[in-house]
């Protein structure tokens, strides 16, 4: 079985909407399930104005049955608030007249003029409504459900953020993955280490003086996941691949590493490999190197993802472009936007992981109820672990 989702909407449309196919029938589902997680993207310091606007309240439009899932896809709604100020602009009919906020000047490290040239749009505003990270709320809906279904197979799934520009937070220990996020979730830059935390809310401070931005690294990590999700048999069947795909989909993300990544380019054989040794008859590894895959497959380890996430690309002090309508040398466009959205991104990977497992279980134990799936995962853990 395949788990497929679509996400639709503009940032200022009216509504985002979500459906997601795969999710077997009896999995118990409430609407507080998927919108914890929208809350918590809402979280992090450097926020623009526009998280005081949204509440992102979710609908469960179908698919869903007093309380439980029936099987079928499941929709999801999200009315935008902010719609009611962007009516004419985001109108679905023409408008008389001459049509407020269109955008002519792209910013540089966005999609405005690529996409422009792409879809061979006038106006850029086109572009951007839809390459906006407003998109990726309805992802945490649909990431939602994929984690109340993996929670209850026994995964579970959380972040930090490792690094926000220059401020790194060096944390070895991360301790269960069970209550890693009700630790970063109580800082404001959802890191571990109050230390790094002061430095990096002075450097977004700075960045919000300056009308500059940030970037950063994140980590999300999955434990409790079964040996042997994911293939070594095709290219395209490496669970390493599609997490890269999901995670590189994400908005400013430009690297994703899998355990030591990039690291274990410049380190000897002997210091990568994690070493195997039994302990009461059971085979273990006395480290995660790896992050929890090896060969395309799942190690039964915790998985570790890293991902580099470039700053925003739209600044309150505009870097040069060019006016497409009369070709002149001028500054950027300037939207509403965040300052750096580092801590947010975490808990969007968070999503996108879960979504990822979710796949990979269904597609290793198939099934149409949870009961079913449930055993054969219970199963496979006995003879597996």
């Amino acid at each position: 079985m395949k788990l497929r989702f679509l996400t639709a909407g503009e940032s200022h449309g009216k509504a985002l909407v979500g459906i997601v196919e795969g999710i077997p029938a009896g999995l118990e589902l409430s609407i507080k399930d998927i919108q914890k997680d929208l809350k918590r993207r809402k979280l992090g310091y450097g926020r623009g104005a526009r998280q005081k606007i949204e509440t992102d309240e979710v609908e469960i439009l179908t698919g869903v049955r007093h309380g439980k899932t029936l099987g079928s896809p499941i929709t999801l709604l999200i009315w935008n608030k902010d719609f009611k100020n962007w009516e004419q602009v985001m109108s679905v009919a023409p408008v008389p007249g001459k049509v407020k906020r269109e955008v002519h000047i792209p910013r540089p490290g966005h999609a405005d003029y690529v996409g422009a040239v792409k879809y061979n749009h006038k106006d850029m505003r086109n572009v951007l409504e839809r390459a906006s990270a407003r998109e990726t709320a309805m992802r945490v809906g649909l990431g939602g459900i994929a984690r109340k279904f993996l929670s209850d197979l026994g995964i579970d799934v959380g972040s930090r953020v490792c690094s926000i520009g220059t401020i790194c937070d060096d944390v070895k220990q991360i301790g269960p993955i069970k209550s890693l996020n009700t630790k970063t979730d109580k800082s404001k830059t959802r890191c571990l280490t109050k230390t790094a935390e002061k430095k990096m809310v002075s450097l977004i401070d700075l960045a919000q003086k300056n009308g500059d931005t940030l970037g950063g690294v994140f980590e999300v990590l999955a434990q409790g996941v079964p040996v042997g999700l994911g293939s070594y048999v095709h290219w395209d069947k490496r669970l390493e691949g599609s997490i890269a795909k999901s995670f590189m989909s994400l908005n400013a993300v430009k690297g994703v590493e899998i355990g030591l990544g990039h690291q274990s380019a410049g380190l000897w054989g002997s210091e990568v490999h994690d070493e195997m040794k039994l302990e009461k008859s059971k085979l273990t590894f006395s480290s995660n190197k790896t992050g929890g895959i090896i060969g395309g497959m799942t190690s039964g380890e915790i998985i570790s993802v890293k991902a580099s996430m470039k700053p925003i690309a739209t600044l309150m002090k505009p870097l040069n472009s060019v006016d497409l309508r009369n070709a002149k040398n001028v500054k950027a466009h300037v939207e509403r936007s965040d300052y750096c959205a580092v801590p947010a991104a975490a808990v969007i990977g968070e999503s996108l992981l879960a979504l990822c497992l979710a796949e990979e279980v269904l597609l290793k134990f198939g099934g149409d109820s949870l009961e079913e799936i449930r055993k054969r995962v219970d199963d496979w853990r006995k003879i597996s672990e």
